[in-house]
């Protein structure tokens, strides 16, 4: 029998794999337990509530953003150039073979009717995203207004991404946010 840190990581595993090509509401828990191999009880002594999982699948979408931003970022060697990178990784993620857009915005807008804990860890993250954000553009000497609006062309590029089946909107939101860098620091 696995210990309870391997099981837990494959019922999150297996929860995030269906709940991003599926939805979390078409998922039932049945389905996680056979794609995990996980028992049902073990499940829920693991995760008390279906909430607590995808609570748990968002923490690691989160670490795994995190990690994917930092090291496209980290190829660069100017704040300018890292905020650029936001939008490199973006078009690369969009390259997936299964890419369906944000977990974060997908899971809100199933899920925010009917669950604080889901609404309070999509909230967490996309403000991490922009304090992040705003960290660069200090670091690059922008003004500070600069940092909501490159979060925005990234959020949306994400959604317009998903939407239209194609990578585009990486590129495109990219050049916006070279317009908008060489309005606040040319």
């Amino acid at each position: 029998m696995i210990d309870d840190t391997a099981a837990r990581a494959q019922v999150v595993d297996a929860a995030d794999r269906l709940f991003y090509a599926r939805g979390v509401q078409a998922v039932g828990m049945d389905a996680v337990r056979t794609e995990a191999g996980v028992s049902l009880k073990r499940i829920y002594k693991l995760f008390p509530s279906k909430d607590d999982l995808v609570v748990a699948v968002l923490e690691c979408r989160r670490e795994v953003w995190n990690a994917g931003i930092a090291a496209t970022a980290e190829r660069a060697g100017t704040a300018r150039g890292k905020l650029l990178a936001v939008f490199d990784f973006l078009d690369a993620w969009f390259r997936e073979p299964d890419f369906r857009g944000c977990a974060f915005i997908n899971v809100y807008g199933e899920l925010s009717g009917g669950s604080e804990q889901v609404q309070r860890t999509v909230r967490e993250q996309k403000e991490a995203f922009g304090a992040y954000v705003a960290q660069l553009v200090r670091e690059a000497g922008a003004p500070a207004s600069l940092a909501p609006q490159l979060a925005i062309l990234a959020e949306g590029a994400q959604t317009t991404a998903a939407i239209s089946g194609t990578p585009d909107a990486a590129a495109q939101a990219r050049t916006a946010a070279e317009v908008l860098l060489a309005a606040a620091l040319d």
